[in-house]
C-alpha cells in the first residue's frame, strides 16, 4: 500500500547584535548544515553537498535509520536553500527500494521592529509503500503514526538549529572581529610606520 506522509515546520530566531551581521555568516551555508545535527552524523562530500545520518527510527516496530543527501546553498542576501537530492534507508531493504524522501527548507534574515530576525520553514514528505502486515493497518492510522514520526523529526532539527545557530554565529563573529584586529594590528606595525 502506498502511503505518504507529510510534515512542515517553521521557525522564528531573533538575532541578537554582533559586530559581523549575520547575512555575512548566512553566505556560508555548510555552517546551518553542521547547526542542525550533531558533527559526527554529518560527511561532507562537497563543497555544497553533505550526507547526514540521522538517529535510528521506530516505526510501529519497525527500526530503521534514513541517510539523507542534502545540497545546500546561499543567496547574495544571506537566504539559505537546503534540499534533499538522495536517501538511504539502512536496516530495511524491501522500505529502502520503495522509499521516496524529500526535504525543502530555507532560512533568511529580516528586519523586524529595528532588530534582526531569521524566519524559516522546512517541508519534508516521504512516500513510501508499506509492507505486510502494516499494509493492513487502516490508513489513518498508518498517516497519523508516519505525519507524527517525521513532525517529531523537524521540532529536533528546530530545536537543535535554534539553539546551535546562535552559538555558533556568535562564535563566529566573535573570531571574524579577532581576525580583523589582528591583521589591522600587522598593517600597523612600527617598521611600517616609525615613530617621527
Amino acid at each position: 500500500m502506498n502511503t505518504q506522509f507529510v510534515a512542515s515546520q517553521s521557525v522564528e530566531i531573533a538575532v541578537p547584535e554582533q559586530p559581523v551581521p549575520i547575512q555575512h555568516y548566512l553566505r556560508q551555508p555548510q555552517r546551518l548544515v553542521y547547526a542542525i545535527a550533531d558533527s559526527n552524523r554529518i560527511e561532507q562530500l562537497s563543497q555544497d553537498s553533505f550526507r547526514l545520518t540521522m538517529r535510528p527510527l521506530d516505526f510501529m516496530s519497525l527500526k530503521f535509520q534514513p541517510t539523507v543527501d542534502l545540497k545546500v546553498w546561499a543567496d547574495a542576501d544571506g537566504t539559505v536553500h537546503l534540499t534533499s537530492v538522495r536517501c538511504e534507508i539502512r536496516g530495511l531493504e524491501y522500505i529502502n527500494q520503495r522509499f521516496a524522501l524529500d526535504l525543502k527548507g530555507k532560512l533568511y534574515p529580516y528586519q523586524k521592529n529595528g532588530t534582526t530576525q531569521l524566519k524559516g520553514r522546512a517541508d519534508l514528505k516521504v512516500n513510501v509503500d508499506i509492507p505486510l502486515p502494516f499494509s493492513l493497518t487502516p490508513k489513518p492510522i498508518l498517516e497519523t503514526t508516519g505525519n507524527g514520526l517525521l513532525k517529531s523529526v523537524l521540532v529536533r532539527i528546530k530545536q537543535k538549529l535554534m539553539h546551535q545557530l546562535l552559538l555558533d554565529y556568535r562564535h563566529w563573529a566573535s573570531q571574524d572581529v579577532q581576525t580583523r584586529n589582528y591583521q589591522q594590528t600587522q598593517k600597523l606595525s612600527p617598521a611600517d610606520n616609525p615613530i617621527i
